[in-house]
């Protein structure tokens, strides 16, 4: 990425649009998520339990590829021995579970129903009650070891861009109606881990050079160096990673779709923010309330 070496963008001059961008992302983002709602898949919101006897063994593809033709293919399957499986799919009416037995049967020469039933979310209330406090908690250690590593603005202000990049990535998921999992549940984690850490690197960058300044130079051409310093190292780490993703769109078939493509949202949402968001919050909260160094 030599093209990249070298650039002087002022950054912190287009900051005004970077929050028009923000704000109606974050707007539809919010408004989806309200109006629409998530599509929870079987993990949050329960299902159908089938359990079958197979007269030989069958594998997880051939029985996804069977799964896939009623779309099922999303319905997860736990294997009990080489011939027997369970298969958790969406709640499925009477007149479903028939014909889904009787296909099974048709592609396997004999499927045994040994078990049926419906169950409730796996995730049920006190694990997202759990889940919800120990990501409370994360952002808080977040918060205090930013505050400690940097300042408290800083610490703010990246978790504030956190915020911003997971309500994108769920309201994409919500807008397209995609069926929120678990698998969808950590790419949004993973997604904020990698967004802090490209929050500190340009923070960092921002500190060593304030410590530099020249007299008189002001606070935004720091700013806009220090993000020009690391934009080739911001861009060429989006990318590197964004490569294997994409293989596990194209390639990963239809059960890491969904995932992948909240991984690669994610990415651009979350180098976009460690450039846009944080510096500029932390910019424009340092002008209007300026603090003796």
């Amino acid at each position: 990425m030599e093209f990249i070496r070298g650039t002087h963008v002022n950054f912190m001059g287009i900051r005004k649009i970077a929050y028009v961008v923000s704000l109606v992302l974050v707007a539809v983002s919010l408004g989806s998520i309200a109006l629409r709602g998530l599509n929870y898949g079987i993990d949050f919101a329960g299902g159908t339990l089938l359990q079958f006897r197979f007269p030989r063994e069958v594998t997880t593809e051939e029985l996804r590829k069977v799964l896939g033709s009623v779309n099922l293919e999303k319905s997860v399957i736990q294997r009990f021995s080489p011939t027997e499986v369970v298969i958790r799919a969406p709640k499925l009416s009477q007149e479903d579970q028939n014909r889904l037995v009787a296909l099974l049967k048709d592609s396997f020469g004999s499927a045994e129903l040994l078990r049926i039933e419906d169950v409730g979310p796996a995730v049920g209330a006190d694990l997202r009650r759990m889940g919800i406090t120990a990501l409370l908690v994360a952002i808080g250690g977040i918060l205090v070891y930013v505050a400690f590593r940097f300042e408290f603005r800083p610490a703010v202000t990246s978790v504030l861009a956190l915020a911003h990049d997971g309500l994108i990535v769920v309201g994409l998921v919500s807008l397209l109606q995609k069926e929120f999992t678990i698998p969808i549940l950590a790419a949004v984690l993973t997604i904020l881990g990698y967004s802090i850490n490209d929050s500190i690197v340009v923070m960092d960058r921002v500190r060593e050079n304030l410590i530099g300044r020249r007299r008189g130079e002001d606070l935004e051409g720091v700013v806009n160096q220090s993000i020009n310093e690391v934009l080739s190292r911001t861009i060429n780490t989006a990318l590197t990673t964004a490569l294997p993703v994409l293989a596990l769109y194209f390639f990963g078939g239809k059960m890491l779709q969904d995932f992948a493509l909240a991984i690669l949202v994610g990415l651009v949402v979350g180098t976009y923010s460690s450039i846009f968001v944080v510096s500029a919050l932390w910019v424009d909260w340092e002008k209007r309330q300026p603090r003796r160094r």
